[in-house]
């Protein structure tokens, strides 16, 4: 049972299907229906809601998505060090795979930018020293091993925007002039990163302390149209408003891992929770996906 009443329509989390192993990287598609993966199996899923999950294909280890301005899968695939698209005709392409001669360490969470560019994690922390490719800071070997945010342009060319001790979930806020990050390991924020239109940082700061006993850690977060940020922490999905105060924690009754907005209204909240997945209503809708406003 929650007690948010200023952020939920509904107290009580529905499970819509279980019996997984690792749940991750949910998304809706505005033909009404959810992606998400089975990370340790290697499963992408689709389903609509009161319906059973459908196998869609195997991946290498398949974690966050997105979609692009044309409506094609983004996917980081952790196993594979790559990031993949999804042609509109089904074929799968890798779409980055190394960065400055090294392959990726293991791609993880990615955004939309409006402008068409994609934003994407790769933590190197549980990398062995001597397999990772990707140099630290400024080109040199350090504590983060290449733990970085990058950025693809439209025209597909790649840069780092910056090294994070562990860069797991990514968001946006609405005018998309910071973006956020979590960090996952040791320590657990939100980092706020200034960006310019380019995508070069301006500024960092920390943006919340997601520190805490309860079973959780930092990592899907999304920002509904208030400005609000939800990312998962310990005890469930923590809320934040725009200045970074706590304002409450969402709870579903398995520990969160990652969630997204979706719906006609983008006011149902779907939760991948270890072995299962969950829905909620919430009063305010999310911020919609650049793909949702080219349809």
């Amino acid at each position: 049972m929650n007690d948010m009443p200023e952020i939920l329509e509904s107290t009580d989390a529905v499970q819509q299907a279980t019996g997984f192993v690792f749940t991750e990287g949910p998304l809706w598609h505005p033909d009404d229906y959810w992606y998400f993966n089975d990370i340790r199996p290697g499963t992408l899923y689709k389903m609509k809601l009161g319906e059973k999950p459908e196998m869609i294909r195997k991946t290498n280890g398949g974690n966050g998505m997105t979609f692009d301005l044309q409506g094609r899968l983004i996917h980081c695939e952790g196993e594979g060090k790559c990031v993949s698209r999804t042609e509109l005709d089904g074929t799968v392409t890798t779409l980055v795979d190394r960065y400055k001669g090294g392959v990726f360490n293991r791609p993880n969470d990615v955004i939309c930018h409006t402008d068409g560019s994609l934003y994407f994690t790769d933590p190197s922390m549980r990398i062995p020293f001597a397999n990772r490719e990707q140099p630290g800071p400024n080109g040199v070997e350090g504590v983060y091993g290449g733990a970085c945010v990058y950025r693809v342009a439209p025209d597909d060319s790649i840069k780092e925007v910056v090294t994070v001790e562990y860069p797991n979930g990514l968001a946006l806020s609405p005018d998309e002039r910071a973006l956020y990050i979590a960090n996952t390991r040791s320590t657990q924020y939100i980092h706020a990163i200034d960006i310019d239109t380019e995508g070069t940082m301006l500024n960092r700061r920390i943006f919340c302390d997601l520190s805490g006993h309860e079973p959780g850690i930092p990592d899907g977060m999304k920002v509904d149209q208030a400005g609000r940020v939800y990312c998962t922490g310990p005890g469930g999905i923590w809320v934040m408003d725009p200045d970074g105060a706590h304002i409450g924690t969402i709870k579903v009754p398995e520990q969160s891992v990652n969630f997204t907005f979706g719906g006609p209204d983008l006011c149902t909240l779907f939760v991948c929770a270890v072995t299962s997945v969950y829905t909620l209503r919430v009063k305010t809708p999310g911020m919609p996906h650049p793909f949702y406003l080219t349809r």
